[in-house]
């Protein structure tokens, strides 16, 4: 996630609840690790470093699992929740025309901001959320959500090197 789409993640924390009925941290979520799954999908094809690669799978590996656990959530309180992502965004138009070494660089880059920021979301979630399901699947999230902070910020710093 772009830091754009991750301040437009804030606003919909923000806003009441959706359409759908769902709260919007539970829309944010799922916006979260669809477009960080899609993305880590996206590196596993148009990475050249191994390290990039080990960390996309991880992405990928943690926002589907994330985003299962976030669907049985939205199940339980029959509430819909995105099935997809908008593949034209910033977020994946940043990152879909290039290849190699720049993608590397640029993809660790936008990790490192995106897992800030939704770390951040998540801790606040998780310290001052309204739902008690919501505020434990935050919580549970967060170890995750660090570990790939660590993960992209090694990618980067790695990259600076290169």
């Amino acid at each position: 996630m772009m830091l754009s789409e991750a301040k437009s993640a804030a606003i919909w924390l923000r806003t009441s609840r959706t359409q759908a009925g769902a709260p919007p941290e539970v829309m944010t979520a799922a916006r979260i690790d669809m477009t960080e799954a899609h993305k880590g999908q996206m590196a596993e094809n148009q990475a050249v470093r191994t390290d990039v690669k080990d960390f996309a799978r991880t992405s990928v590996q943690d926002h589907t699992d994330s985003y299962e656990h976030l669907s049985e959530l939205a199940a339980k309180d029959r509430v819909s929740i995105p099935k997809g992502i908008n593949a034209k965004g910033p977020a994946i138009l940043q990152l879909v025309h290039l290849k190699g070494d720049r993608f590397d660089r640029q993809f660790a880059r936008e990790e490192v901001a995106a897992d800030q920021q939704a770390l951040a979301i998540f801790k606040r979630e998780a310290a001052h959320g309204h739902d008690t399901d919501v505020k434990d699947y935050a919580a549970k999230t967060i170890p995750a959500l660090e570990n790939e902070l660590r993960l992209a910020q090694e990618c980067a710093k790695t990259g600076k090197r290169t």
